[in-house]
């Protein structure tokens, strides 16, 4: 039985293919993390979910550090990029083919260019319409998490296809357009590389000018 390649399963190809290519000491825009680092963090991720949770949890942020650092300790990067690779053990509530395929097609997007457009000006990548439609479902989906600090309105507007959808209902607002792909980096933070257009009021486009939405 042959496996559906999601777009999950692919960016974690493409990503542990680059981290290979780039090795363990390669930036990232995650914070001052190091490519190892980013290996470290996504494997524990998936082996064990609540540790990984001071990403997100600033209460858990020791215990993610410890994980990390521990993972680091025991395990070289090529062995953890090569169980990043392998998906998630046996045990993980990430294993099932649904779970993975709507639970990590953001994560591996995300953290792949994370390192694609940390060394370089690359350019982005040109996504076909089933992966642009499912990253904008998701974007929406998680949009007011995201943007939960901003202090101003935010409006997302694809330029593929006619989409829009708000992210925070503040005011005065801040439009942002872009094709799903580049509207998702925006929207998780990334907004300095992304390959957006920011309009609508000057004061909100100040306010969302570090591309980190507050958060």
């Amino acid at each position: 039985m042959t496996l559906t390649m999601t777009l999950a399963r692919r960016e974690r190809a493409g990503l542990t293919d680059l981290l290979d290519a780039v090795g363990p000491d390669a930036p990232t825009l995650c914070g001052g993390w190091s490519t190892y680092d980013l290996a470290a963090h996504l494997v524990l991720r998936e082996a064990s979910p609540l540790a990984a949770a001071g990403i997100v949890v600033p209460v858990l942020e020791k215990m993610t550090d410890h994980g990390m650092a521990r993972l680091k300790s025991r395990r070289a990067y090529t062995e953890l990029v090569q169980a990043l690779r392998d998906g998630p053990p046996w045990y993980s509530p990430l294993r099932p083919a649904k779970v993975d395929a709507s639970a990590n097609a953001m994560e591996f997007y995300i953290h792949h260019e994370d390192v694609r457009r940390a060394g370089a000006a690359e350019q982005p990548r040109d996504l076909d319409a089933r992966d642009q439609n499912l990253l904008w479902a998701l974007t929406s989906r998680m949009g007011r998490l995201l943007a939960r600090k901003a202090t101003v309105g935010i409006e997302l507007v694809r330029t593929d296809v006619p989409g829009t959808t708000r992210i925070s209902q503040g005011e005065p607002t801040v439009v942002v357009r872009g094709r799903p792909s580049e509207l998702a980096l925006f929207a998780y933070g990334r907004g300095s590389v992304a390959d957006v257009e920011v309009g609508g009021d000057e004061t909100a486009q100040a306010a969302v000018s570090d591309g980190r939405l507050g958060f």
